[in-house]
């Protein structure tokens, strides 16, 4: 394929599809082996062509066609990979940050979590028999209304009943605690 000269270049500049085709198939391989030196990535390489080619669709009309569009290229690609560097650079300093913050977090939440835990059972273990045994059926066991009523032979609405109650007594002594 022939060198684009600036006549090629003057027709990208005015919108000639053809001559963008031809202008991308000529730099396509040389500019996916230079973005792919820089990257160590093939895939992004080839993303990065894709979005510098793009750009310089989007912005054909400020192409001078007098000036060096292989020099040009080339920056457009050198610039855009340092972008990428740096958006990962900051993307790795902001998950790092993350992860510090989140241990931080599980640490100090290590203890109040301990600690509801404690309240909770302790709540549990104040409720009637009765009620601690429908409580668990449901909630530990994942048994249904129904199916806890036919186990103890009540009806399904003392179940539902006792369930509420018992919810409501772990709700308040939970929160009594924690104050």
């Amino acid at each position: 394929m022939a060198y684009p000269d600036e006549c090629t270049l003057t027709k990208v500049t005015q919108g000639d599809e053809a001559a963008f085709a031809e202008l991308y198939n000529y730099y396509k391989a040389p500019a996916l082996r230079f973005t792919f030196s820089l990257l160590k990535d093939e895939e992004e390489a080839e993303n990065m062509v894709q979005d510098v080619f793009i750009k310089i669709w989007v912005k054909r009309a400020q192409i001078k066609p007098d000036y060096n569009f292989n020099s040009y290229l080339f920056t457009c690609l050198r610039n855009m990979a340092f972008d990428h560097f740096k958006k990962m650079e900051k993307s790795e300093q902001l998950r790092r940050h993350y992860m510090e913050n989140m241990n931080l977090a599980a640490e100090d939440g290590k203890e109040e979590d301990e600690r509801r835990i404690s309240l909770v059972q302790a709540a549990v273990e104040s409720l009637s028999i009765k009620r601690k045994l429908i409580l668990r059926l449901n909630v530990e066991e994942g048994k249904s209304y129904q199916e806890i009523a036919e186990f103890l032979r009540i009806s399904k609405n003392t179940v539902k009943n006792q369930l509420v109650k018992a919810k409501q007594i772990l709700r308040e002594k939970v929160d009594l605690a924690a104050v």
